[in-house]
């Protein structure tokens, strides 16, 4: 009953977001835009790391993806709120836990469609790094889309308007995005910046996607890097599932 609960949520959020292609595109347009005007900037800049620039860049621009589109993805939530949309699932027999897991799921879905095209404009801008290497990002993003939209989807819940929830999601997708390295590695910092990073499960992903671009799978990074995905995808799926539960979502 889980599965099926799960796919007629995601089927019901799919559709609406089929029917709004332009918002679909328009998604991924920051990263892209970071891609075109950023990117070559960095070209035969040493980065403090191996593989070229692009191997650099683009994981990072990846994960700032899933972080953001993720992080914000709670706004859904708030409008359905003002609608009714949520009252009248409460009624239904429909699991919980397949509430949450239907719309992360379109979620991850649509980051995931975004990351490939991100990926190809990449490619044709010099980007070189192995299939696998690629897949495994996918994979990272998948991850962290679920992870922080069910965090999202449950900080949504508990506020009551977008004025309340935007300066959150603010205060927590800044600093992420700056200690993280999303952009650029945290090693090319001060010591005691570097050290800071540390404290942002982010970077953890970051290092790892970048080992994967250039080939490096079974490295330190890796290892943590999976660690912290998969801990931060089941410690807020259970989180995100306890609020939809107490607020009768």
């Amino acid at each position: 009953m889980l599965l099926h609960d799960t796919a007629l949520i995601f089927g019901r959020y799919a559709r609406q977001t089929l029917r709004s292609r332009f918002a679909l595109l328009f998604g991924v347009l920051m990263p892209l835009l970071h891609l075109l005007f950023f990117g070559p900037l960095l070209t035969g800049l040493p980065l403090g790391g191996a593989g070229s620039s692009w191997q650099v860049l683009v994981p990072g621009l990846l994960l700032q993806l899933g972080l953001f589109g993720a992080l914000f993805a709670g706004f859904m939530i708030i409008v359905e709120n003002g609608q009714g949309v949520v009252e009248r699932m409460r009624v239904t027999p429909v699991s919980r836990l397949a509430l949450l897991l239907g719309r992360v799921l379109r979620d991850a879905a649509v980051f995931l469609f975004q990351a490939v095209l991100l990926v190809l404009a990449a490619l044709v801008m010099g980007l070189r790094a192995p299939l696998a290497g690629v897949l495994i990002g996918f994979g990272f993003v998948a991850l962290l889309t679920v992870s922080l939209a069910s965090l999202s989807y449950a900080l949504a819940m508990k506020v009551r308007s977008p004025g309340e929830f935007g300066p959150l999601i603010n205060a927590v997708s800044m600093p992420s995005m700056l200690l993280s390295g999303l952009m650029l590695p945290m090693s090319l910092g001060p010591a005691w910046l570097d050290a800071l990073s540390h404290c942002v499960p982010f970077r953890y992903l970051v290092d790892a996607m970048r080992d994967a671009y250039v080939g490096r799978y079974a490295t330190t990074h890796m290892l943590y890097g999976v660690l912290v995905a998969v801990a931060m995808t089941v410690l807020s799926v259970t989180v995100g599932t306890r609020v939809f539960r107490t607020a009768g979502a």
